[in-house]
């Protein structure tokens, strides 16, 4: 078994109001940045999750997007697989 570390990118859908990201981008425009145009806000969520291989690890975030992360009548998201370390087989893990 190994161990993945996957980052989760959750963002509205184009066409669903995002107040957080016009904030921002009145707040950017108001600091005088006029070239900032179509700002979208979003979370980034960091996994750590046991797994027998890639496939089985990303199809397990998909799950948990599906079931949890993400809304998917209001959010897109993307899992993307970081890194990949093997976990011990002993020590109260």
């Amino acid at each position: 078994m190994s161990l993945f570390q996957l980052e989760i990118r959750v963002t509205p859908r184009p066409g669903v109001l995002d107040p957080e990201g016009q904030a921002i981008h009145h707040a950017l425009r108001a600091l005088g940045y006029e070239g900032a145009q179509g700002v979208r806000f979003g979370k980034a969520i960091h996994i750590e999750l046991a797994a027998e291989d890639e496939d089985a690890a990303l199809a397990t975030a998909e799950e948990m997007c599906r079931k949890l992360l993400a809304n998917p009548v209001t959010e897109d998201y993307r899992v993307e697989g970081i890194a990949k370390s093997t976990v011990g087989t002993g020590g109260g893990e």
